[in-house]
């Protein structure tokens, strides 16, 4: 038992979010009340509580500390983004002295001691760090991959010199406030450099949206070096000023039944989550006793294309215990505009549009009632207040009614640029400054969003095209030992036609008997026949080997490229 007692919820801290310049003004603000972070062990157990005040003294030591190693206005530092207080000691502290702090991700995000060394060495090249932070555990994973650069410290918080600097910097809105690393790059990583009034600009419009008030309370498992958990659930508690908990995501992942728990305990109001959490908190959760989520009001989805079958299992599994589907609010968003761009209302609900993938194929919208050739595509809502979206044709023009095109999107909450990358920029942010986010959608009848894939994810197979989400979802849904997310789809050019793309699916196979792998080949064979006319290249894999971001999402791209190299047996 542990003798610490968890920051309240205050619900006389009104946020004001729209009055603060920059985050450090935000915290300075929050530090005036009662709220706070509190983290807890692997069991669920609190190991640490640090209110807002104590934060805000803490920081501006940690600042002072890295100004005596000699750092300057605007460099560099790299964070190891564990789920701890040092963490946000350390982030907030370099915001204090004007210095730039920059996420990095934890080993286990990409497995390999290899892999791993060569995304921080890139991530070193591009931020060009000039202090880096991290919990003793993990220094001797990247001494190697930075011990190139001229660093000015590598380590832990307590392995800084003793305050001795006065904090004099005064960054202004339009200054960088961080960078944050583009999700499961496998290239050279690109810097989202974030402004203080892009970022305020984002808590201000979610908390808008989301309705927050003083009464709220958090609740996150989600990684700090991603965007939803750096932004939503690190930086929107601080901004709005209420309690939160967290819980390291290994933690979630090994007992996902620790967050429902978690929640019922502090009576948290707001939880944010990918598909695939709702789906290992449901499938964990069948004899969940003593619960109740009678609290839990916004029941956050965003991070990957939303899977309506994974919420209604965990609304059935729930839903005894208090908890009520119209708390579910799908959202949209990217690093490069901070982090959110559309919510639905909230209390409406994941709603959804079926729809024919076979018009869909043609990029166009029809609703369907075919179980066999019809997908559900969450609602993901309206822009926040002062923001705007665009749905666009190849040409540039923009579509029309129920048409599918390419997003772009404008507002306040956009970045300034990739760091030091004009020619990255340059391809995603046109003269006006609209971003072409990637993604691929249309504006349904009410003006809001609804997402079908991604445009570079796109199988073109004789002239049509094909989603990948499509095949895999049928594929889970109908064929007997294949999971949710454990299929990836994409495409391989001909080798005599580069327009033409061989559709190919790599699926982790539990059972390593020949005879089952081929009779899940020729199961996989006849059903893409029958629903899709396509004959696809089959190849398989072991459990857990498909490659995902560090948000938990699945990587086609990734994966191409290791069936390319020979990593699947096909």
């Amino acid at each position: 038992m542990t003798d610490l007692t968890p920051t309240p919820i205050d619900p006389s801290r009104e946020p004001r979010i729209e009055t603060f310049a920059t985050l450090m003004d935000a915290l300075d603000s929050a530090s005036g009340g009662v709220t706070g972070m509190n983290f807890h062990g692997p069991r669920g157990d609190l190991i640490e509580v640090v209110s807002y005040a104590a934060l805000s003294e803490q920081a501006r030591n940690v600042g002072s500390r890295l100004l005596s190693l000699g750092l300057e206005a605007g460099d560099r530092v790299g964070l190891i983004a564990e789920t701890h207080a040092d963490f946000v000691r350390a982030f907030m502290g370099s915001l204090y002295a004007g210095l730039c702090p920059c996420p990095m991700p934890l080993p286990a995000a990409f497995g390999a001691k290899d892999s791993y060394g060569h995304q921080i060495r890139k991530i070193g090249e591009v931020a060009d760090f000039r202090a880096v932070i991290t919990p003793e555990e993990y220094l001797e994973w990247i001494e190697e991959p930075l011990g190139e650069r001229d660093l000015l410290h590598l380590g832990p918080i307590s392995g800084l010199p003793e305050a001795g600097s006065v904090l004099t910097a005064n960054p202004g809105p339009d200054d960088l406030a961080y960078l944050q690393f583009s999700s499961g790059t496998t290239g050279a990583p690109k810097g989202v450099a974030v402004t203080h009034r892009s970022l305020m600009a984002n808590l201000y419009g979610m908390q808008q949206v989301l309705e927050l008030t003083g009464r709220d309370r958090g609740m996150s498992w989600l990684p700090f070096y991603h965007d939803m958990g750096l932004v939503g659930c690190m930086l929107l508690p601080l901004a709005a000023h209420f309690s939160i908990d967290y819980l390291a995501t290994r933690d979630f992942i090994r007992r996902p039944g620790l967050w429902p728990t978690m929640i019922s305990r502090a009576e948290v109001s707001l939880s944010y989550s990918p598909s695939f959490g709702y789906e290992l908190a449901a499938r964990r959760g069948r004899n969940a006793e003593g619960l109740s989520l009678k609290s839990w009001r916004i029941a956050g989805i965003g991070g990957d294309m939303i899977r309506a079958g994974n919420l209604s299992e965990f609304t059935e599994t729930y839903a005894p215990h208090g908890f009520d589907r119209r708390s579910f609010t799908p959202s949209y968003g990217m690093a490069e505009l901070t982090l959110g761009l559309t919510f639905s209302a909230a209390g409406a609900g994941c709603r959804t549009h079926r729809l024919s993938t076979e018009a869909l194929s043609k990029g166009l919208v029809r609703n369907s009632d075919d179980d066999t050739r019809a997908q559900d595509f969450a609602i993901c809502g309206k822009p926040l207040p002062g923001h705007q979206i665009e749905l666009r044709r190849a040409d540039g023009s923009k579509t029309g009614e129920r048409e599918i095109g390419k997003v772009f999107a404008y507002g306040p909450s956009l970045m300034k640029g990739y760091f030091r990358d004009p020619e990255a920029t340059a391809e995603c942010l046109d003269e006006a400054g609209w971003l072409d986010t990637g993604d691929i959608g249309f504006i349904d009848e009410n003006g809001e969003l609804v997402l079908t894939g991604r445009a570079k994810d796109l199988i073109i197979v004789n002239g049509r095209n094909i989603w990948p989400q499509d095949i895999e979802w049928t594929m889970e849904q109908r064929i007997q030992g294949i999971r949710d997310g454990s299929v990836a789809a994409f495409g391989i050019n001909s080798s005599h036609n580069d327009t033409q793309e061989q559709l190919t699916v790599v699926i982790e196979h539990r059972n390593g008997q020949k005879e089952s792998a081929e009779a899940i080949s020729e199961e996989v064979d006849a059903l893409l026949r029958q629903v899709y006319q396509l004959s696809p290249v089959v190849a398989l894999s072991r459990p857990g080997s498909l490659p995902r971001t560090s948000s938990g999402k699945l990587s086609r791209s990734k994966a191409r490229e290791m069936y390319l190299a020979g990593l699947f047996d096909s």
